[in-house]
């Protein structure tokens, strides 16, 4: 176990605020503020310049900064391992998920992984998916869900379930009348798109191009970095956007229309290849992968 006051402190130095650390610990601020004041002590030197409002670290805090880093990430290193040695499933875990599954996949999952392995301590990074897999190869995260297709170098990627994408457009929207909503209807209209990196994004585009539509000819009005977003500006009849069907449950203000011809995207869990995966990770992978097994739109 890593020292108290490097894990106060570290808390500290990345909130970069005494007040959110105690929060984000569970402790008082005093108490977090007594732990620096210690490692002040220990060292005979200030850790962080007290401004306005505000704080930073001095030359010194970065320094301890990037001990404390490495010596907490050797603690948890140590915590998993001698779990794998006496057959226990604990320690941290940190997890990628796309902003697409995050709303709908994440929160019964996680519970329910939650409930079979209480001592597991899970972190979730929501991103696109092109940022969760990128953190995964440089090994920020140990696992990631995102929407496929793949394109991380260095990213191992199985697949756990697909997932429908739909047209979302306001009530009174005209696509609504049309017969079918095939790629070449959808280019006279005015479209709202995800942001570059989006996994939606990526597969919307390769449709668009594999039934004659190029997609930089779409009438983009706006790019939106996450389906929450899309969705309000879809609300206010600005135009159209594909979406996860899952995500529109209980949407007010939208209606939905299946493309044609159907469009479906892959669920995937993202490990980087060289990485050594602890049973902790393996896992969740399998506890994921039989989850979603029959998660289908």
């Amino acid at each position: 176990m890593a020292d108290r006051r490097l894990q106060v402190f570290h808390a500290v130095a990345k909130h970069l605020s005494f007040t959110r650390a105690a929060e984000y610990l569970f402790l008082s601020q005093s108490a977090v503020t007594f732990q620096v004041r210690q490692l002040e002590d220990q060292y005979r030197t200030r850790l962080f310049e007290r401004r306005h409002g505000s704080i930073a670290l001095t030359l010194a805090g970065e320094m301890v900064l990037s001990y404390a880093e490495r010596i907490l990430a050797l603690s948890d290193e140590l915590d998993v391992r001698m779990a794998d040695m006496t057959g226990e499933l604990r320690g941290p875990l940190a997890v990628g998920v796309s902003t697409s599954a995050a709303s709908r996949l994440l929160p019964p999952l996680a519970a329910a992984f939650n409930a079979a392995h209480p001592q597991a301590r899970m972190t979730v990074t929501v991103a696109n998916s092109a940022r969760i897999e990128g953190a995964v190869a440089r090994q920020e995260l140990d696992v990631g869900l995102v929407d496929g297709p793949s394109g991380g170098e260095g990213i191992e990627a199985v697949r756990c379930c697909d997932d429908e994408l739909v047209v979302a457009v306001s009530p009174d929207h005209p696509l609504l009348g049309a017969r079918k909503i095939s790629p070449k209807v959808l280019a006279d209209f005015e479209y709202l798109s995800r942001e570059p990196g989006s996994g939606t994004r990526a597969v919307t585009e390769a449709w668009f191009a594999a039934h004659g539509v190029a997609p930089d000819s779409l009438k983009v009005q706006m790019e939106l970095g996450s389906p929450e977003a899309l969705l309000g500006v879809v609300a206010s009849g600005l135009g159209f956007a594909v979406v996860s069907r899952r995500c529109t449950t209980d949407v007010p203000g939208i209606a939905i229309r299946a493309l044609e011809p159907e469009l479906r995207r892959d669920i995937l869990l993202v490990t980087a290849r060289d990485r050594f995966r602890t049973r902790l990770v393996a896992r969740f992978g399998e506890f994921a992968r039989q989850h979603l097994a029959e998660w289908r739109s």
